[in-house]
């Protein structure tokens, strides 16, 4: 049997007429820059995270980038974030001119620990992006009484978690501003790059609207130096047709989680994923930990099972941030992630029989 760590295949065949004709539409319409599906999109998002307003963008990255720069954060500033996430978070921070200050994570979430982030903050920090990573938000409320307390931004990398709920809140709603990726793989994913920044700030919004088009407003006038970071329309109207399934996709992720957690429930080798209680989780990847990662790892792929690491060197260990002076032990929790974390198939798609396979293989490993 083989099993894909993701398939978008059968995601396709079963709207690839309402997307073909959203496409056309589109080119008959010849808007393709921020055109009528962008702002019908934004209106679905903001509302679905909890936000008074949505501003399409051209990735997540970029929704970071943009969010980082018109809160006016550059050289001479640091930011506060996890050393275990994906690469952008740490490297638009850079792109700034700013310095990224690294804190270790909880051990059963892989999310930034809390209790950690006061001893970092200098009189230089100017904001904290905690990372909802793998689909669940991180422990929002003490990093919100801090950054309240210190008059710190909060920039939720939500790349992966929309949808992802904390004590009844959305992700992306609680800091100043969220960021969301709509990368293919994501659970809202585009035929291509997208992101989205949602925020309560009605101000901030208008600010970030003109921003992401060079800091133009109106055309030709520029009141700040923006990027390009537009989102275009074809991937908008793309996400406009999946957006109604996402909640179908993200319960059928969290019940294939569920199942998992049944089949390895026994097995004391592997250590399945931890959802805090009053969050829930989206499952963008379902990580399992195990010391005998590699090995594991190796014997799926010879079963023809798909299966990833997700991240294999922690930020702070990356040849690229060598001149910020961690060194190996700095972060032992992101460290020890990196060396132990495996994602297994999570998507939507996924049969029982398939599920039941990859845990049985799992099994017979350790066994």
């Amino acid at each position: 049997m083989d099993v894909p760590l993701l398939d978008l295949t059968g995601q396709y065949a079963a709207f690839k007429d309402e997307l073909l004709a959203a496409v056309a539409a589109v080119i008959d319409s010849q808007k393709f820059i921020n055109g009528p599906p962008v702002r019908e999109l934004e209106a679905l998002v903001a509302d679905y995270c909890q936000c008074a307003a949505a501003v399409g963008v051209s990735s997540g990255t970029d929704a970071l980038l943009c969010s980082l720069m018109a809160l006016g954060i550059g050289a001479g500033d640091e930011v506060i974030t996890s050393p275990y996430t994906f690469f952008a978070t740490a490297g638009v921070i850079t792109r700034t001119g700013a310095r990224p200050v690294f804190v270790d994570i909880q051990p059963d979430t892989f999310n930034i620990d809390p209790a950690k982030i006061p001893a970092a903050v200098t009189d230089r920090t100017r904001a904290v992006i905690p990372v909802h990573l793998f689909g669940q938000t991180a422990d929002m409320d003490p990093i919100l009484t801090l950054a309240a307390e210190r008059g710190l931004a909060v920039i939720e990398d939500a790349a992966q978690a929309i949808g992802a709920v904390y004590k009844g809140r959305k992700a992306g709603s609680m800091g100043t501003t969220g960021c969301l990726s709509f990368y293919p793989t994501k659970n809202l994913g585009a035929l291509g790059d997208g992101g989205m920044i949602v925020t309560n700030d009605a101000q901030l919004a208008d600010r970030l609207a003109c921003g992401r088009d060079h800091g133009q407003h109106p055309r030709y006038y520029y009141s700040w130096v923006g990027g390009n970071f537009r989102l275009d329309s074809i991937q908008a109207a793309c996400l406009a047709v999946k957006f109604r399934h996402l909640e179908g996709w993200s319960a059928r992720r969290r019940r294939n989680a569920a199942r998992y957690d049944e089949l390895l429930a026994g097995c004391d080798a592997v250590i399945t994923p931890v959802v805090r209680e009053g969050n829930v989780s989206i499952f963008n990847q379902y990580v399992i930990r195990t010391s005998r990662r590699d090995e594991l790892m190796d014997h799926l792929k010879a079963h023809n099972i798909g299966c990833g690491i997700y991240y294999p060197l922690s930020l702070h260990l990356q040849e690229c941030f060598q001149d910020l002076g961690y060194v190996q032990g700095d972060f032992p929790q992101s460290e020890r992630a990196s060396a132990e974390s495996l994602a297994l198939p999570i998507y939507p798609e996924l049969t029982d029989e398939q599920i039941v396979f990859v845990a049985e293989t799992v099994k017979g490993f350790f066994a």
